[in-house]
C-alpha cells in the first residue's frame, strides 16, 4: 500500500469517526445540522481538516463551526480510541460552501433559461 492509499483511508476512517459522533453523540445545541464532507490529513498524522456542511443562515452556521470547534477534544479522543493511530491529529473545522455554490450556480443556471 503507498502513502497515498494509506492517507486516503486514514481520511475516509476519520471522516466516519468524526460523522457518527456529531450525529449521534454531540449534545451542544449550537451544533445543529452538520454533514461531514471530507477530511484531509496531513502526511505525519498530526493536523487534520475537517470539511463540514452545516445547512442554515449563516449564524447558525457560525454557531455550528464553534460548537464544533469547542468540541475538538471529546473528538479527538474518539478518534484515537477508535483508530489507534500513531499520532491523533489535531482537527481544524472548515466550512464546505460546495453545495451552496451549486444551488447557487443552478438557480442562475435557470434564470438564464433554455439556450437554442
Amino acid at each position: 500500500m503507498t502513502a497515498g492509499e494509506r492517507l486516503r483511508r486514514v481520511d475516509t476512517a476519520v471522516r466516519h469517526v468524526i460523522g457518527d459522533a456529531v450525529a449521534q453523540d454531540l449534545k451542544d445545541p449550537r451544533v445543529g445540522f452538520v454533514t461531514v464532507t471530507g477530511v484531509k490529513t496531513s502526511p505525519d498524522l498530526r493536523h487534520a481538516r475537517v470539511y463540514v456542511s452545516i445547512l442554515g443562515p449563516p449564524a447558525e452556521r457560525e454557531a455550528s463551526l464553534e460548537g464544533l470547534r469547542s468540541a475538538h477534544g471529546y473528538l479527538q479522543r474518539r478518534i484515537a480510541s477508535e483508530l489507534h493511530l500513531k499520532n491523533t491529529p489535531e482537527l481544524q473545522f472548515v466550512l464546505d460552501n460546495t453545495a451552496e455554490r451549486a444551488f447557487r450556480l443552478e438557480e442562475l443556471l435557470d434564470a438564464e433559461g433554455p439556450q437554442g
